[in-house]
């Protein structure tokens, strides 16, 4: 059994349980819609579901992880009420499927793509084409998101390729279940450089960020959410009118998001 598919069993697991908990306590003790959003959201949106709960609402039950493995969750029949992903290829994915309810669908916030190194480490490189990175990684590894499933680690090997520099260091590539276990890898000193979402480095203080990739040498980097057919949940539309709101896009930007 591969540790994707064991993340992804144990998740569907946990929110069927949820589920099946808020359900059978005839409704005495009340549970907010379920989010399965990507594991890059983690702070802004537990930030976010607090605000929400803060109005007298019941608080969203929330699920992290890689875009990848909750598009799979949700193919599965996983009960949850509202998807973000990390990108539109899985967003796409899902609604092909006949899997979001009609309308829902929104981009809602944006991000930027960043090289990372420990924060101890005194390693200067300079973003550009053909940088010397696979010559700075020497015999250590570069973290990122898997490049062959998760946004972060797509957005990745785009925007290197783009520079000329994937070829190079492809071999040397350490992949990690979401773009959070990447930068883990980074902050402990297991990896020399990593490749991360700005958020995410703005995030963890053991890492610094060595440069920012030129927006054009990957696709946008937005975060598209939409309902779930699946969904019965009263406040599912709510929450996700509150999250595209400006008051809600104003805390995922105090994280470092930006507008799409």
């Amino acid at each position: 059994m591969t540790r994707l598919f064991q993340t992804t069993f144990a998740a569907c697991l946990m929110l069927l349980s949820a589920a099946c908990s808020s359900a059978g306590d005839g409704g005495r003790q009340a549970k907010g819609p379920v989010v399965l959003a990507a594991a890059s959201q983690q702070d802004a949106l537990e930030d976010a579901a607090g605000a929400w709960a803060a109005q007298g609402h019941a608080r969203p039950i929330l699920s992290f992880a890689a875009t990848s493995a909750l598009a799979r969750q949700i193919e599965a029949g996983a009960p949850a009420d509202l998807f973000i992903s990390a990108d539109e290829k899985w967003m796409d994915d899902v609604e092909s499927k006949g899997l979001i309810v009609e309308g829902s669908r929104a981009d809602f916030v944006a991000n930027s793509l960043v090289l990372i190194a420990p924060a101890e480490s005194q390693a200067e490189l300079t973003i550009a084409p053909d940088f010397p990175l696979a010559a700075a990684l020497g015999s250590g590894r570069l973290a990122l998101a898997d490049p062959d499933a998760v946004p972060a680690g797509r957005y990745a090997k785009q925007a290197l390729t783009a520079l000329g520099v994937w070829d190079s260091v492809a071999g040397k590539v350490a992949p990690a279940e979401n773009v959070r276990v990447a930068l883990a890898l980074v902050a402990r000193g297991e990896a020399p450089f990593g490749i991360v979402y700005a958020t995410d480095a703005k995030a963890e203080p053991k890492v610094r960020v060595l440069g920012q990739f030129p927006a054009d040498s990957h696709l946008p980097i937005t975060y598209p959410l939409a309902v779930l057919k699946t969904s019965s949940h009263a406040d599912a539309e709510e929450f996700r009118a509150f999250l595209i709101s400006n008051e809600g896009v104003a805390i995922f930007m105090n994280y470092g998001f930006r507008a799409p």
